[in-house]
């Protein structure tokens, strides 16, 4: 009898691969903010936190650029909202004067649509472009900020920095912020690891330029814009690497030296005197800031209604200006201004954004200055509104009547885009 074959032998089964060990302090799914192993589940506002921008920028795929779009929404929603104000409250003062209601309003939107377009074509700019206009932009700006000092000088609230010829004019000190930005970018970043040593980074950065430019706006007796000038050389600094402990003498002497300016000037000496308290003098120097208070506390939850403040007809003066916001209280209420709180901060960490994604000092320096120039100018107008700061005469970015301003920080915005469209990472084509 013949034997049965033999059964074929099983082939084994192949090995099934080990998994990976997700990376140290990332969990399941590469999950930041979870350690590997841990049972432990994260907070919720943590999850949140460290979720939300990887799904806004599509999970571990390159940007998409979403502070590209979350700059621009909230620049041309801060714009919009600036517009219809200065068009509400500028109204009434022109009628109490028998002048166009519409002509303010139809002058800043033009130069809201200037700036736009200076916005769109310096979103297009690169950095080698921006470092070769720095030095002629300084040079401008210098030159355009002594022009104060001439006959066609114009001297508007006690403050000399306006220049005018004809029925143009403009306010040299605000394309000094944006120059000055650019230009400390561009010598930083040269420096390189050099301005670790004080002496690189203060010459020729503080000194002569700063100083020289602190010394224009200041002799024109703007201590409000020398305020924010300074804080932009101080961000300058802090984005390029220079030591921390370079900054303790630096604040120390910029505040006894405000100080002195402000003890020396009788109009400013009364308005410090005022926030102090001492309103009983006779003299009215309370009535901006009160008017200002009366304004936002009437505006109650959700304001008496677009158009229909009663604080602007000739109660608040420069309504249309530095005390806009008080306007935008009593007419859209508390959740108004906090809604513009809110734009101001989105528009801060999209740039914050840009600034942590970008490995170019020159281009960290630059979005620095810009954001502390425009948010921490619009921390000090709010402040001044609320009465948390001394009246000090500083427009609130994009809102504020004032074609000068409006139309420079719109062309800051245009340099954060130019950098904010692509990132050295991401190989995404640019919005």
């Amino acid at each position: 009898m013949a034997a049965k074959p033999a059964a074929p032998a099983k082939t084994a089964k192949p090995a099934v691969p080990a998994k990976t060990a997700a990376p140290a302090g990332r969990g399941k799914a590469g999950v930041p903010g979870k350690a590997a192993g841990s049972t432990r589940p994260p907070r919720m506002l943590g999850r949140v936190f460290n979720n939300f921008w990887p799904r806004l920028d599509g999970s571990s795929r390159p940007s998409n650029g979403s502070s590209y779009y979350l700059i621009v929404g909230a620049t041309l929603a801060l714009t919009c909202i600036g517009l219809m104000t200065v068009l509400s409250a500028s109204a009434a003062e022109s009628i109490s004067q028998d002048e166009d209601p519409y002509g303010l309003f139809l002058k800043e939107g033009m130069f809201a649509v200037i700036g736009l377009v200076a916005m769109f074509l310096l979103s297009r700019a690169s950095v080698t472009f921006l470092k070769k206009i720095a030095y002629p932009a300084i040079f401008l700006a210098i030159a355009l900020l002594a022009l104060v000092f001439t006959p066609i000088g114009k001297e508007v609230g006690g403050n000399r920095n306006w220049i005018e010829i004809g029925s143009f004019s403009a306010q040299p000190s605000e394309a000094a912020k944006l120059a000055l930005a650019v230009w400390m970018a561009a010598v930083l970043s040269r420096k390189g690891e050099l301005v670790k040593d004080w002496k690189h980074a203060l010459v020729p950065v503080v000194f002569p330029v700063a100083l020289a430019i602190l010394g224009l706006v200041l002799g024109g007796k703007d201590l409000g814009t020398a305020v924010i000038i300074a804080s932009i050389v101080g961000a300058g600094l802090y984005f390029g690497g220079v030591r921390l402990r370079l900054f303790v003498p630096a604040i120390l002497v910029a505040g006894v030296g405000a100080l002195v300016f402000a003890a020396t000037s009788g109009n400013r000496t009364s308005r410090l005197s005022g926030w102090l308290g001492n309103c009983d003098t006779g003299n009215d120097i309370c009535y901006q800031a009160k008017n200002g208070i009366y304004a936002l506390a009437s505006g109650g939850w959700f304001g008496v209604g677009v158009g229909q403040s009663r604080q602007k007809w000739s109660w608040i003066p420069e309504a249309h200006n530095d005390f806009i916001f008080a306007i935008i209280g009593e007419e859209f209420g508390l959740m108004g201004t906090l809604l513009i709180v809110l734009l101001y901060g989105v528009l801060a960490f999209a740039i914050f954004r840009v600034i942590v994604r970008h490995n170019d000092t020159f281009v960290r320096i630059v979005c620095g200055c810009i954001m502390t120039w425009i948010i921490g100018q619009a921390f000090v107008n709010i402040a001044m509104v609320t009465g948390l700061l001394p009246v000090i005469g500083v427009p609130l970015p994009f809102i504020s009547y004032g074609g000068s301003s409006l139309l420079l920080v719109l062309a800051a915005i245009g340099v954060v885009l130019s950098f904010a469209r692509s990132y050295p990472e991401s190989d995404t084509p640019a919005p």
